[in-house]
């Protein structure tokens, strides 16, 4: 008894000394960051409209939305974040890719179990063992038999595997979380674009209604003209052919306002036309808030892709790590110390004890080239995700380039639709006083009716398009969620 124990002992002190010397070896490259790309790319050639509020701060990009002081566009965004099921999906994601990590470290340390187990078998006369034991005279074919007792395993990491492997699981957690903030940005800025449009759409109904209202009035006016003896058929049916014009507008942004409504509902997580009566009345488009500029190092910093290719990046390396240490031997150490025997009276009893101890080995010695193979595609594998990195940050220049130049478009072409509305109203007042007077025909009162209506609409429909560029810089720059120091 007193040998057993000490040869456990032992063997399990040896097996401790062993792990402690192998555990700090391990094979394969260390992972190294590629160089920031940001410190050596160029300012953004495309730049910010100047805006007149100089003086007033830009809202912090964590929080952007706050920037266009619409207190319904911060509930919805509000909304959406705690509701969005996109958004929770990811963070079930997160939690899966924690689990995995978890499990893989946990590989790095002994494993212990306990094993109880009651056996009853009557013995064969006609098997192997009671064939030659028949006649034996103390051959017993019933046999009870027990065991109890505590088993541990151990698989040394010598070559480092089962870290590159715990490390590996780690990277993929943070690409998760980066994947879940992508989503969180994503989502904030859908919510608000489909919120600008739904103001855009109404503000183009409002106008085409007042446009109607106008028409009826100048049909009214040709009528009063004929009945005068001043205007012909011709002219009253050109007029009514305005106002038909006019109020055939007006079924496509209503389903237009519908279909946003329904995209907000179900960023909100809610059923479509749940809360489409909160915007039921018209509020004007919000003005856009001054936005500061970035550089390519502040945008790289905050857009979640490229962090999440980055992550990844480190992934594939460690992978590397974990083919490669398939060229060296596993070692795994087990140990028992339990009891046995043929009797349950007499289970706990020195003369039942029964330890052991095993030590393993295994190496891929001669698998005809599989395990370099299994290495070139991890190396393989890791020169795709440095590429896809570098692609990545080339897609979020673009992005933000796109973003800047649409802003500041949209922001121009505001202005001058605005100085043609300003003018059309003045010539269709102008062409009005001058066909009730009898200097010109209908035919220019039309005409200039039908200019002034499709200029109000562009305007409309810019400002919504200018408020919505700005959402876009917002996410181009990775705006949403906080960044880290």
């Amino acid at each position: 008894m007193k040998q057993s124990n000490s040869f456990t002992a032992m063997v399990a002190l040896s097996g401790v000394l062993l792990a402690a010397f192998l555990q700090g070896c391990s094979v394969g490259p260390k992972y190294k960051a590629p160089q920031p790309p940001g410190a050596a790319m160029a300012p953004f050639h495309n730049q910010l409209p100047e805006s007149d509020l100089t003086k007033v701060p830009s809202p912090s990009l964590d929080e952007w939305w706050t920037g266009f002081k619409d207190a319904e566009l911060v509930t919805i965004i509000q909304r959406a974040l705690a509701q969005n099921l996109d958004l929770a999906a990811s963070l079930e994601r997160v939690n899966q890719a924690r689990a995995v990590a978890g499990g893989a470290a946990a590989r790095l340390y002994p494993s212990g179990e306990f094993d109880a187990a009651a056996t009853i078998e009557h013995q064969s006369l006609d098997g192997n063992l009671g064939n030659v034991s028949r006649n034996v005279p103390s051959f017993r074919r019933n046999i009870h038999e027990y065991t109890v007792g505590p088993a541990a395993s151990w698989e040394l990491d010598v070559a480092g595997g089962i870290r590159h492997n715990a490390a590996e699981a780690r990277d993929e957690v943070q690409v998760a979380e980066a994947n879940r903030i992508g989503t969180r940005v994503i989502v904030t800025a859908d919510a608000a674009d489909a919120y600008l449009q739904v103001r855009g759409y109404q503000a183009q109904i409002a106008i085409t209604k007042n446009q109607i209202e106008t028409d009826e009035h100048l049909l009214k006016l040709v009528q009063n003209r004929y009945e005068a003896g001043a205007a012909t058929k011709r002219e009253i049916a050109q007029a009514e052919a305005l106002l038909e014009q006019a109020r055939a507008t007006l079924p496509p942004l209503r389903l237009a306002v519908e279909r946003q409504l329904n995209r907000l509902d179900v960023l909100m997580g809610a059923q479509p036309g749940t809360y489409a009566h909160e915007l039921e009345t018209d509020m004007p488009i919000p003005s856009i808030p001054r936005i500061a500029s970035q550089q390519p190092v502040d945008v790289l910093r905050r857009r979640p892709d490229i962090i999440a290719a980055e992550r990844k990046l480190a992934a594939s390396n460690e992978r590397i790590g974990v083919a490669v240490a398939e060229y060296y031997p596993k070692i795994s150490l087990a140990g028992v110390l339990g009891v046995d025997s043929l009797n349950s009276g007499s289970l706990f009893t020195a003369d039942s004890f029964q330890p052991a101890a095993v030590a393993g080995l295994r190496w891929r010695l001669f698998d005809f080239g599989r395990v370099s193979a299994e290495v070139k595609q991890a190396r393989g594998a890791n020169a795709e995700a440095l590429l896809i990195y570098r692609q990545t940050v080339l897609k979020a220049a673009e992005d933000v380039e796109n973003a800047i130049a649409g802003l500041a478009e949209t922001e121009a072409y505001d202005a001058e639709v605005q100085a043609e509305v300003q003018s059309l109203t003045r010539a269709r007042d102008l062409s009005q006083q001058a066909y009730r007077a009898g200097s010109i025909t209908l035919t220019d009162v039309l005409d200039s009716d039908r200019q002034l209506l499709v200029a109000q609409d562009q305007l409309a429909a810019n400002r919504a398009d200018t408020a919505r560029a700005a959402v876009f810089v917002f996410r181009s720059f990775g705006g949403g969620w906080q960044a880290p120091k």
